[in-house]
């Protein structure tokens, strides 16, 4: 055990592949792999009242918030379709925050499929069209 000067708490010694910083805190150094393995991507479907009620501009401000890459867009038969890719947690958060959606929505279906990170190719942020 190491004992911290900071406040007097006791941690774990750090592992292989972290370093210690000057004021005592483990810091896990991740790869460029580790980093993209964390990443996700998923599709979304959502079904509903939610064209014409604020629901992608609404999704695109929980997307930024949450750091997250994507779009939401428009479909011919009144569904919203949104791809999200980022963290892990922060996909999963926002995937089921979609069930939100505007105060003015009303979501009945949200059909999720996973999709490759690697296969996708995004610009920067969150996009509605």
């Amino acid at each position: 055990m190491v004992d911290s000067k900071a406040n007097g708490c006791q941690c774990e010694p750090p592992e292989s592949g972290c370093a210690v910083r000057k004021s005592g805190v483990f810091v896990q150094k991740l790869t460029e792999s580790s980093y993209i393995d964390r990443m996700i991507c998923k599709k979304c479907l959502v079904g509903g009242r939610v064209q014409g009620v604020f629901y992608r501009a609404t999704a695109a401000a929980r997307a930024q918030e949450l750091r997250i890459r994507g779009y939401a867009r428009n479909l011919a038969d009144g569904r919203v379709e949104v791809l999200a890719y980022g963290d892990e947690a922060a996909v999963e958060t926002f995937v089921g925050w979609l069930w939100t959606g505007s105060t003015a929505s009303k979501v009945t279906s949200v059909d999720v499929s996973d999709i490759a990170p690697d296969s996708v190719q995004l610009t920067a942020g969150f996009y509605t069209s």
